[in-house]
């Protein structure tokens, strides 16, 4: 059975692709992939840019010339990055424009080590924002205690923001009160929120990768609660998930953001992401049939995208079982673990992974800029 992505886009879903690399902008793929309605946007992130610049010599004629012109590592990582962030932003213009700002968005992530840091983040922001210059940009903001006001204030300065790194619903309803805040804060400056569009990134299969450690441990101990951890391993993220689109709709459905509608708001879509399959026991698009629903979008790297391509069923299942899914997190409750603790670990490990990504990036750029121009 092939399934077409454009499916998925009839029920309110769009896929975009996690990845980016500058192989796949010179060589024709990544706008054959657009073309065909596989994919609707990119998104980035310092993980796959560290893939992407220190597994592959595409990098190297243009490094050879900024390492020879004397620029530091921090303005070589700029450059390559953001070139690659432009190209992708033009390749995706058509569907931006014919899609009048519903998809086509190429996502820049602001510089991990700056997540704790409210101001920091800010100018950061509009920095990217100034450089890439590009209508379907989205900048990414994680979706930290510190960067939520960051989320306030860059969506007030007009820019497109994804929100990163959401794992707890408690946090995601403080990245849409910073959403819709932000708006208002426009709307009451007269300034236009109809060419804006955010999307709140929530990170899927890391939960159960996390809490599946958990139940692993009163498995092994036996008794009478082996069973329920045991029946409860890969179900988690898919549940918090389902009640958080919950909270989206509800929130979106108040007459606050009524108002801001009637002044062009979009509403801002949650994006799955880190959809993956990490454990090889599970369904390879465990996060991905689960959580199709309207006004949704879905991030995934090329074998995800290949397994829906391949063998996706495609049908609205984002509401199915919800009871089934507030019985989930009450199951896990009861054997005496936290959902909030495993998302607050989660949370920071996630900053801690983005910034060895980036050090390392900036490692393999320093090192391969001595030896070229060596």
């Amino acid at each position: 059975m092939t399934t077409n992505p454009k499916k998925l886009y009839e029920l309110g879903q769009s896929l975009w692709y996690d990845n980016i690399e500058r192989r796949l902008l010179n060589n024709g793929e990544l706008h054959e992939m657009i073309q065909r309605g596989d994919v609707y946007g990119v998104t980035s992130n310092p993980s796959i840019f560290n893939n992407a610049i220190a597994k592959s010599k595409d990098y190297d004629a243009r490094l050879t010339e900024l390492a020879h012109a004397g620029r530091s590592t921090a303005e070589i990582y700029d450059e390559l990055t953001i070139s690659d962030i432009q190209a992708a932003c033009d390749l995706f213009r058509p569907l931006y424009d014919s899609t009048r700002g519903g998809d086509g968005y190429v996502s820049i992530e602001v510089h991990p080590d700056l997540a704790n840091d409210t101001e920091e983040t800010n100018k950061e922001v509009q920095r990217l924002w100034g450089l890439v210059d590009r209508p379907n940009l989205m900048v990414k903001i994680p979706a930290t205690a510190a960067g939520v006001p960051a989320i306030r204030h860059s969506v007030s300065t007009g820019a497109n923001i994804n929100i990163t790194l959401i794992f707890a619903r408690s946090r995601y309803a403080e990245v849409i009160e910073a959403y819709l805040a932000g708006l208002e804060r426009r709307v009451e400056n007269n300034l236009p929120i109809g060419h804006q569009a955010s999307v709140a990134s929530f990170f899927v299969s890391r939960i159960d990768t996390k809490v599946d450690g958990w139940l692993d441990e009163i498995i092994k101990k036996g008794g009478a609660e082996a069973k329920k951890a045991e029946s409860l391993k890969g179900k988690v993220a898919v549940a918090n998930a389902k009640l958080a689109y919950q909270l989206f709709k509800e929130q979106f459905a108040t007459p606050r953001f009524e108002a801001l509608k009637k002044k062009g708001a979009r509403l801002q879509r949650p994006l799955w992401a880190s959809t993956s399959t990490k454990n090889p026991a599970y369904n390879d698009l465990l996060y991905v049939e689960p959580l199709i629903g309207a006004n949704t979008v879905n991030t995934v790297p090329q074998q995800t995208l290949d397994a829906v391509k391949d063998h996706a069923k495609t049908e609205l299942t984002i509401e199915n079982d919800l009871e089934g899914a507030r019985q989930v997190l009450s199951d896990l409750e009861s054997l005496g673990l936290s959902l909030d603790q495993a998302t607050a670990e989660i949370e920071v490990e996630g900053v801690d992974a983005f910034s060895k990504a980036i050090h390392a990036v900036f490692d393999t750029i320093e090192k391969r800029s001595q030896s070229l121009v060596a």
